[in-house]
């Protein structure tokens, strides 16, 4: 094993959940204002997942007051505290960038399970 990924595999968070596109998520930020640190939730859809060792990232979207909100949040952060999966999505494809054009109920995405 070469250095670089013995320090890669040292780096890597081991607690996260495991998420694909068409989840919703809740990501729990660690925020720092001034002294003070606090906990902000950020809830939505997961519209890409870049895999990686300590590159990979994970999109996700929500709507806020009619506008579409997207964050890229890297996967081995330290500011994330801890990634909630909410619920699975059955979706097709694995970058769902076409809910950018979608509005209200033509942006729901169906539960995966059986039916």
């Amino acid at each position: 094993m070469s250095i670089i990924s013995q320090i890669e595999r040292e780096n890597m968070r081991m607690d996260m959940p495991t998420f694909r596109s068409g989840d919703t998520v809740k990501v729990h930020l660690r925020i720092l204002e001034g002294e003070k640190e606090r906990i902000q939730v950020f809830q939505g859809n997961v519209i890409r997942v870049r895999r990686g060792t300590t590159n990979a990232t994970f999109t996700v979207r929500k709507v806020s007051d009619g506008v579409g909100v997207e964050r890229i949040f890297p996967l081995n952060s330290p500011f994330i505290d801890h990634v909630e999966l909410v619920t699975q999505g059955r979706v097709r494809r694995s970058r769902l960038y076409y809910l950018r054009k979608l509005k209200g109920k033509a942006a729901r995405i169906k539960p995966r399970g059986r039916y």
